[in-house]
């Protein structure tokens, strides 16, 4: 399986889509819609609104969250905005603030 990678260093403002799995290691501004996994890595930011499969975030995610699967919150996250999933883990030293709807 290939992935979309946002490497360090790179800012993208807008919209951006992919079929497989998308890994953010820069910097999003806008939307985020991966129909696969979406990872979040550590240095990371996130200042969009994301849809997903499964979500890895290690960074800082600021806006809505909507998985189809689970939204794993690993040490050193930082998120803020509500989020939509039918599994959420919320590990020792991450940051949440919003709110969590498990609706399935």
């Amino acid at each position: 399986m290939a992935s979309t990678v946002i490497g360090a260093g790179i800012t993208i403002e807008g919209e951006v889509v992919a079929e497989d799995e998308i890994v953010v290691q820069g910097t999003v501004r806008g939307k985020l819609h991966g129909k696969d996994r979406v990872s979040i890595e550590a240095g990371a930011v996130v200042e969009a609104d994301v849809v997903a499969g499964p979500l890895q975030v290690a960074g800082s995610l600021t806006g809505n969250v909507s998985s189809h699967d689970r939204v794993d919150l690993q040490p050193g996250a930082r998120v803020i905005g509500n989020v939509k999933a039918t599994r959420i883990t919320i590990a020792d030293g991450a940051q949440f603030k919003g709110n969590v709807d498990m609706d399935v």
